[in-house]
């Protein structure tokens, strides 16, 4: 079995696979302070509640945009497990060419959403609605490659990215995560207090708590609507939209875009990463250890 670990700012996500079925997906917060043998320790623990025969974890990989628990997870696997993980960095096989002006700035979380997503998009029919231009951009070869794919990703950021019909990642938006951004203006407004982060009963809200999740929630549908059509536009060829990330089945449904959303769409792209890398290594036994963070190719 494979163990995918997801590190990001504000949780860790472990996934649990085996083949392409993922059998158990844990969170916890992403705790600087912990040391490998305390997230050993947790880990464990987790997958034990949750009866995971620990002696079948005999691979792991993983995706950390978190600088200082990259090694703290390599030193977790080494030490719960006793295997070397595979970590998403320079010299990983991905299957995907990376288009940004310097592909070491890249997040591995969104290298790794976009193999997912162009793997979704493949298996997607071609969009009923395309742009006029589509057809010169990118000529329709009558299989489901002809249409490139938009990630949304609301984690602690909320990002978009373009991945091209031939599965080329071009780049995308960064743009301030739902939390970080009500958390402003909790902190900012003197007489506005925290809120849940829910679905209000209208948009026009009639109390302060109703006023503030309207904004909140239509607010980013509506920046999600916004720039997923700018994107359409520049790129001039069909796109299907995916998103993914904490608040996605909240924000989702009131956007017009978004098509589906893959709560476990990283984990789904860690999986494909390690196997095309162990298919390049014939086997898990050989993998090398990556370098510690940085772009992929």
């Amino acid at each position: 079995m494979l163990l995918a670990i997801d590190v990001g700012n504000t949780n860790i996500s472990f996934g649990v696979l085996e083949g392409e079925v993922l059998q158990h997906h844990l969170r916890c917060e992403s705790a600087r302070s912990r040391t490998s043998d305390e997230y050993a320790v947790l880990v464990r623990q987790m997958l034990e509640l949750r009866r995971v025969d620990l002696a079948r974890i005999d691979s792991a990989i993983v995706a950390s945009v978190v600088p200082t628990l990259t090694d703290t997870m390599v030193g977790l696997v080494e030490r719960a497990f006793g295997i070397e993980p595979l970590v998403v960095g320079p010299g990983i096989k991905t299957g995907m060419s990376i288009l940004y002006e310097n592909p070491r700035e890249v997040g591995a979380d969104r290298i790794v959403n976009a193999v997912a997503a162009h793997e979704w998009g493949r298996r997607q029919p071609a969009p009923r609605s395309a742009p006029a231009r589509a057809h010169a951009a990118e000529p329709d070869r009558g299989d489901h490659a002809a249409a490139g794919v938009i990630v949304v990703d609301f984690g602690t950021a909320t990002t978009f990215d373009c991945v091209t019909p031939k599965g080329e990642y071009l780049g995308g938006v960064i743009a301030p995560g739902i939390q970080i951004s009500a958390e402003a203006l909790f902190s900012r407004a003197a007489r506005l207090s925290r809120v849940e982060i829910a679905l209000p009963p209208r948009v026009v809200g009639r109390n302060p708590v109703h006023s503030m999740q309207s904004g909140i929630v239509y607010g980013y549908a509506g920046l999600v609507d916004g720039l997923v059509g700018r994107l359409r536009r520049e790129l001039g060829y069909p796109c299907r939209v995916l998103a993914t990330g904490g608040l996605a089945q909240l924000i989702a449904p009131q956007t017009e875009t978004i098509e589906e959303v893959d709560d476990d769409l990283t984990l789904s792209g860690l999986r494909l990463i390690y196997e095309r890398n162990a298919e390049r290594n014939s086997g898990p036994a050989t993998l090398p250890p990556a370098a510690r963070g940085g772009g992929q190719d």
